[in-house]
């Protein structure tokens, strides 16, 4: 099926998910529109209470030496029936159900992340941020909100944030009290502790998806155009070189993740990352992420080492999961010498700050060049900026899409080819707008159509509009 044929099946299918969930949301309690609560089965006080005890006791018998060698399931078994046991005599009625909860409350104290296994596996949570010990949030459609869930005490959230950081040869404390790591399901992890955090220790948690979102799922879900989706396809099959460029939360990662799975399968990829969260389904695929120094500030190795590495890997093509510093200009020479159709993100908040903050990574990383010869290097190296906006009803949107011309003078010239267009808020605080095409046929419509794409004109026609 073409991508025209996924994008209409796909449309279908989320009106028919977005009908049923409307339908469920009449016949229960009332909720916030398109954001339905989160049900915690937390402990009351006195099972709190109780829990300890037990958990205090586990820990007397308990040869934890042994039990972190132990598989996860066996652990977990093992500890299951010896709190089982403890519970058992203690003279306090309690239901089966409660006894469980308990029990799995145990497990996740001594194997898991605490009171956090309550959010991890939750599917609508995009970050868990720990402000401290009494004070967590979740992000959900784009929107924060606060959790019930509880440490007991900032010495209890010390203990989930050492093991975090212990799993993946880190430490942390007050010699070095911040940490950046990964979970094992590829989430990303920041912690940091007392002296730099005042108030306690605090802990940042961006969630990975195990969903490999494609364009067709972007449109089905408002983000971009039809129009958008069939040219950014093609600008893959053509290899121009793009950034995708936003603010923090905007859905770079998303963006970049569903552009790659648009690579042909038989070039070779290499990716660079600080912490790998691009999923591509390609067999051809080198997946390279930085390290950082040890506890003597040794054996560091940055995007720049990685991104000279990679040019020595034969790869067809190099994306960069975000360019912050002096790698902007390796990935620049990259681009200009045969490593077409690769991919990066930035941070900026539209197309020209972008290239403006490639300009100043390549400025400030001490190579000794004119203004004009780093625009200039710019201009003929990047194609195209996809600019993204995460709005205020949480919706993550592409609203600027630019082909980079050429240079005039001392200034790279660009066209906007399309944009997001608001018209106002609806009832509920949705964001009412129109994807619009803006009547510029881009100068890489020509590639196209001699790689033989079948790419109508009509995309780019002024009258070209998608209102959501």
């Amino acid at each position: 099926m073409n991508l025209k044929g996924r994008i209409q099946k796909n449309l279908k299918q989320h009106a028919q998910i977005a009908t049923t969930q409307e339908s469920a949301e009449k016949s229960s309690t009332p909720q916030e529109e398109g954001r339905p609560s989160l049900k915690f089965d937390l402990l009351t006080a006195k099972e709190f209470d109780f829990k300890e005890s037990i958990h205090d006791r586990l820990m007397d018998i308990l040869d934890l030496s042994l039990i972190v060698k132990m598989p996860d399931e066996d652990a977990r078994k093992q500890i299951s029936e010896i709190t089982r046991r403890l519970i058992d005599e203690e003279p306090v009625p309690i239901a089966a159900q409660r006894r469980q909860l308990i029990v799995n409350e145990v497990i996740n104290d001594i194997l898991g992340l605490g009171p956090l296994e309550h959010l991890l596996y939750e599917p609508s949570i995009a970050d868990i941020l720990v402000n401290g010990h009494n004070s967590i949030y979740i992000e959900r459609f784009g929107t924060l909100e606060k959790t019930p869930v509880t440490f007991k005490d900032d010495e209890h959230l010390l203990k989930i944030i050492d093991r975090i950081v212990t799993q993946v040869g880190r430490r942390i404390d007050e010699s070095s009290p911040l940490v950046d790591a990964r979970l094992k399901d590829g989430s990303r992890v920041n912690a940091i502790i007392p002296p730099l955090a005042i108030d306690g220790p605090s802990l940042s948690i961006r969630r990975f998806t195990q969903d490999k979102m494609q364009l067709e799922d972007m449109v089905a879900i408002g983000s971009l155009s039809e129009a958008m989706a069939e040219v950014f396809a093609n600008m893959l099959k053509v290899r121009l070189n793009i950034i995708v460029s936003g603010g923090t939360g905007t859905g770079k990662t998303t963006m970049l993740n569903a552009l790659s799975n648009n690579i042909p399968k038989k070039e070779r990829v290499v990716t660079i990352e600080d912490s790998a969260e691009l999923q591509l389904r390609m067999d051809n695929l080198v997946r390279l992420e930085t390290r950082p120094a040890n506890i003597e500030g040794k054996g560091e190795v940055n995007q720049r080492d990685l991104v000279k590495n990679a040019l020595r890997m034969r790869p067809d093509r190099i994306i960069l999961g975000e360019v912050r510093g002096e790698e902007s200009f390796d990935m620049l020479q990259a681009m200009n010498t045969g490593h077409d159709g690769s991919l990066t993100t930035v941070h900026a908040n539209s197309p020209r700050d972008a290239l403006a903050r490639v300009e100043n990574m390549v400025t400030m990383a001490g190579f000794d060049l004119p203004v004009k010869t780093i625009r200039s290097q710019i201009s003929s190296a990047i194609n195209v900026v996809i600019q993204l906006e995460r709005m205020e009803d949480g919706k993550r949107r592409v609203v600027s899409v630019s082909e980079i011309n050429s240079m005039e003078g001392d200034i790279i010239t660009m066209s906007e080819i399309f944009r997001f267009e608001r018209t106002g808020l609806d009832e509920h605080g949705n964001v009412l707008g129109n994807f619009i095409s803006t009547g510029i046929v881009p100068r890489f419509h020509e590639r196209m159509k001699k790689r033989g794409m079948n790419v109508s004109m009509d995309v780019y026609s002024d009258q070209s509009m998608q209102t959501i």
